[in-house]
């Protein structure tokens, strides 16, 4: 009766909501996702809402699945998006099967159409050098410019956000994953760091030289502000003293790119792609470049050698006499 009041809607989607988020380990992002596509289908295919409602999956069957497809296509979705939504319908049936919930799985085997292989976008190694430049010069002109409101205003923000793309570029970090640093992540003598990434596992990253001057300069400046210097304190830091937030982040880095005439298109994600490319193009192995990355499988990290690939056959094009 608990369960009742503390679960409205239909069960067994509840059920599978707190199975993504107790056991899978997933992020309240995709698991909002997928709550949204199983509703999307219930709602299209079924005509009922399983946030609200009891449904009876053991009814669903392969038309009501193609059905679906049909209907996506419909909304003109593009194909990554389609194939997201199947997949996620196809875990959700799989944990009904193996709950003994239903007896079929209809989307079992049931496939879209063809997610179109787009390459990564990345910078050169002499983009990076001008972008992780850019805080620098943007916050010395915004001082200049009565932007920035007094010097220890702009000294902070330049430092934090140096620190920032050094960290992200050196070690391979999703944003999330360089925001969510703390204190005890971070050890400077031995130049690793903890991560915490997807699905909350853990790996080490590694900080390079640049990157290590560049979080001493900021720690140091960090610790003259802010007395809060605990193990779980985070790194990075707003003027208020509170976690630095992605968004924020992502807000200055528009700046930057602006600062250092590169294209608007590009984002934090982007140096992670930097990372990967550089570091194989440079001879690293795929295993190796698969873990600092945390990529759960290899065929992940096999996309950033169809990079390196291309980059060759166009280097050879323009400069064998017989290409």
């Amino acid at each position: 009766m608990n369960e009742e009041k503390e679960y409205p809607g239909d069960k067994n989607y509840q059920r599978f909501l707190a199975y993504l988020r107790s056991t899978k380990n997933m992020s309240e992002h995709t698991i909002s996702s997928y709550g949204i596509d199983i509703c999307q289908f219930a709602q299209l295919c079924l005509k009922k809402n399983p946030a609200e409602e009891e449904i009876d999956w053991d009814s669903v069957t392969l038309y009501d699945a193609r059905s679906f497809i049909v209907d996506l296509q419909e909304a003109q979705l593009s194909k990554s998006s389609m194939q997201r939504k199947l997949s996620g319908m196809r875990s959700f049936f799989r944990y009904l099967v193996r709950d003994c919930r239903v007896k079929n799985n209809p989307f079992s085997g049931l496939t879209g159409p063809k997610k179109q292989k787009v390459l990564p976008k990345y910078m050169t190694v002499s983009e990076v050098g001008r972008l992780l430049d850019a805080p620098a010069a943007f916050w010395r002109d915004a001082l200049a410019s009565g932007y920035a409101r007094d010097e220890a205003s702009a000294d902070f923000q330049m430092k934090r956000d140096a620190a920032m793309l050094e960290i992200i570029y050196s070690g391979g970090l999703r944003i999330s994953e360089c925001v969510g640093l703390n204190i005890g992540d971070v050890d400077l003598l031995s130049g690793v760091m903890k991560i915490r990434g997807k699905g909350k596992k853990e790996r080490l990253g590694a900080i390079g030289n640049p990157a290590a001057r560049a979080l001493r300069s900021f720690l140091l400046l960090r610790r003259t502000m802010f007395a809060d210097n605990r193990p779980e304190s985070p790194v990075f830091l707003n003027q208020q003293g509170t976690r630095f937030t992605a968004r924020s982040f992502q807000r200055n880095f528009k700046q930057y790119l602006i600062t250092a005439n590169l294209p608007p298109d590009m984002t934090p994600h982007k140096l992670r792609h930097s990372f990967a490319t550089h570091l194989l193009d440079a001879g690293a192995d795929l295993r190796s470049v698969q873990e600092l990355l945390g990529h759960a499988n290899l065929s992940t990290t096999q996309l950033y050698t169809h990079i390196s690939s291309e980059r060759m056959r166009a280097v050879y094009q323009q400069a064998h006499p017989r290409a």
